[in-house]
């Protein structure tokens, strides 16, 4: 009973169906809606004309065997699965399954001779689990347009003539042509001048994204003018692309804490109603004058149909898989269900500066070196040494100096974690850092880096102190919007930076950060992270995943802003958005909200109508039509509540 009706969806690249493991399948494969329907198409024309027959044109000669017989032709096309499914459950183990509930109810109803109703039963219970199939279906398709992005063949330059291959059999160092509107299959180099490409696939983001020589491109991305050549990078099965599509064919498998107790309680709850209806059946006998059997197994079995956990075992997965693809719609993936429940009710966002709020991208603003020394002949030596870094730093040096001087005899180079770097040069000693590496080396100065806000890159050459470099980084666009949107939802906002304190509590001060902490090593953000959680507060970290791998580790959901990022970012984090875009925090915040609150309308639609429909059906006042729509009315409720979310706006 606890697979049923699970959207988990199977490991392998099959992703055309929907199946559970105890076998039960609403794969609609290549069936058309016309295909679904039919079996119950059928049985609802028999059961109307029996209908009519018994209870408007009677005719004589329907009674006894021939109705007996019309109506079990009418209960088969949509009977028949449903017993198929019970069988096989009972042999797997799982004898309470809600095939087993609909098999006794509906069997017993022919029983006692109340075969309309017992066909009704049954055709409604497979109109439902139709209704079921096609919410499946319709709440993956967001996921399963991922899955589209991919193309299986490319086309491959070998000696200069194009062939067409099997993309997983290219090598990495090919050469790939890109047609005006091809989609890429794999990561790699872009050879030609420039390209404009479409990442919708990977970002959400319709607009074209313009690529110059050298610069990476993606799996998934669609070439948007010229012929463009790409040489392949990264194999097939480890491009960003198959990253993300392994990351949400396996989202559901992490369960949220109410889908696992719902799937608990469905176990248990099963075998308790099953005993209760026997009980209704047989008890009676020894408190009721006039006990009838024939009446009291008609109220357990109306009971029995009534009790069917389907509304809850269905809609639950259901809404949590609709939060998951509405998050992948909007470029959020989610690696599980339990951290829809957790962004749900987060109480704190902490953020890194670098690349999540700002930019990421560095430029030299000033440079300030003391009139003695050359400039240019400094500048010359700090982009020599810089070189040897891959500190976004190094590259803004790069920009602003140009062309490095190879032959400048560098040795003894050393990089001095969460300083900078040091060097000699024809014997004399090079340091280009903060002003931290120039206390260390007890270079004297006159500077308060304190009083400048922008990061300061100190020189000192020969023992002797040359000046500084300022370099900013620009606040990105939706910034503030993510910070307003944060605090209407009631969230509290901390930044924690390695960056100068200074420059930390700017960025705050501009976009109204609550709390920001600068100059901190990934030991302080770790203890900065445990000071929240110390009062009993829930954390999410919103940061690279890579570099802040122990605080995200630490947090309750850490978010990457993994945009077109590094493969760790995808696999460490728990929740990735894919673009970049700090808006999607608060995004994600909502959807989890809003998933959490559809659940929860579900779970209390199932059980207050069943509880007043159980109580009235072993009371003798509900007929099997009322067991109808406790069951099928409700699940058919909750699952068009369910697939609301895909609809909605975020």
């Amino acid at each position: 009973m606890e697979e049923c009706c699970s959207t988990k969806p199977k490991k392998e690249h099959n992703h055309e169906g929907h199946d559970h493991d105890h076998g039960h399948s609403h794969d609609t494969g290549d069936q058309s809606v016309f295909q679904m329907f039919l079996p119950a198409v059928v049985s609802f024309a028999l059961l109307l004309i029996g209908i009519a027959l018994d209870y408007y044109i009677k005719p004589g000669w329907f009674t006894g065997w021939v109705r007996l017989v019309w109506y079990l032709v009418a209960y088969i096309p949509v009977g028949l699965p449903v017993l198929k499914e019970a069988y096989e459950s009972i042999t797997k183990g799982d004898v309470f399954s809600e095939f087993f509930l609909m098999g006794i109810a509906t069997v017993g109803a022919f029983a006692i001779g109340e075969y309309p109703e017992g066909v009704a039963v049954m055709l409604f219970y497979s109109v439902g689990e139709v209704f079921q199939a096609m919410a499946v279906t319709r709440a993956k398709s967001n996921i399963k347009s991922l899955l589209d992005q991919r193309p299986d063949e490319v086309t491959v330059l070998k000696d200069g003539k194009p062939e067409t291959v099997k993309a997983e059999k290219v090598n990495i160092g090919d050469i790939i042509q890109l047609k005006s509107g091809e989609k890429l299959g794999l990561d790699g180099e872009l050879l030609s001048e420039t390209a404009s490409f479409n990442t919708s696939a990977l970002t959400g983001e319709s607009k074209p994204d313009t690529k110059t020589k050298g610069e990476t491109v993606l799996a998934g991305m669609i070439n948007l003018n010229t012929v463009s050549q790409v040489k392949v990078t990264t194999a097939y099965k480890d491009s960003k692309l198959s990253k993300i599509l392994e990351l949400v064919q396996n989202a559901t498998a992490q369960k949220a804490p109410t889908e696992l107790f719902i799937r608990k309680f469905a176990k248990i709850y099963t075998p308790i109603v099953v005993f209760l209806a026997i009980g209704i059946t047989l008890l009676p006998y020894l408190f009721v004058e006039d006990y009838q059997f024939k009446t009291w197994l008609y109220r357990a079995l109306v009971f029995l149909v009534i009790s069917c956990p389907c509304a809850l075992v269905i809609s639950i997965p259901l809404g949590y898989f609709g939060g998951i693809g509405a998050g992948s719609r909007n470029g959020i993936l989610f690696k599980g269900s339990n951290f829809l429940d957790v962004l749900a009710n987060v109480q704190n966002v902490v953020m890194d500066k670098t690349g999540t709020m700002t930019e990421g991208v560095f430029k030299v603003q000033q440079v300030d070196f003391s009139t003695e020394y050359n400039k240019d002949e400094i500048l010359k030596l700090v982009n020599a040494l810089e070189s040897k870094s891959s500190h976004p730093v190094a590259t803004a040096i790069h920009e602003y100096v140009g062309e490095i001087d190879h032959s400048i005899p560098l040795e003894n180079v050393e990089e001095i974690a969460g300083q900078g770097l040091k060097a000699t040069i024809n014997g004399k000693e090079l340091l280009v850092g903060n002003f931290k590496l120039m206390d260390v080396f007890n270079i004297s100065h006159s500077i308060n880096p304190e009083k400048i806000v922008y990061t300061l890159i100190a020189v000192a050459y020969d023992k002797k102190f040359v000046g500084y470099l300022t370099i900013a980084d620009s606040i990105k666009t939706d910034a503030q919007l993510t910070i307003n949107k944060l605090k209407s939802l009631g969230v509290k906002t901390t930044m924690l930076s390695g960056d100068k304190t200074s420059v930390v509590q700017y960025v705050a001060d501009t976009l109204g950060i609550q709390n920001a902490y600068g100059d901190l090593l990934p030991e302080d953000k770790v203890n900065k992270v445990k000071e929240i959680k110390a009062k009993n507060q829930t954390v999410a970290f919103v940061g690279d995943g890579v570099n802040d791998a122990p605080v995200v580790a630490l947090s309750d959901v850490g978010i990457a802003m993994g945009g077109l990022g590094s493969d760790a970012t995808i696999e460490t984090a728990d929740v990735v958005i894919q673009d970049d875009m700090p808006s999607k925090i608060p995004m994600a915040i909502n959807i989890g909200k809003q998933t959490k609150k559809i659940v929860w309308q579900n779970i209390t639609l199932a059980f207050a109508i069943k509880a007043i429909v159980l109580v009235l059906g072993a009371g003798g006042l509900a007929t099997m039509w009322e067991a109808v729509f406790a069951d099928v009315g409700v699940a058919l409720l909750a699952i068009l509540n369910a697939v609301r979310i895909q609809r909605m706006k975020f």
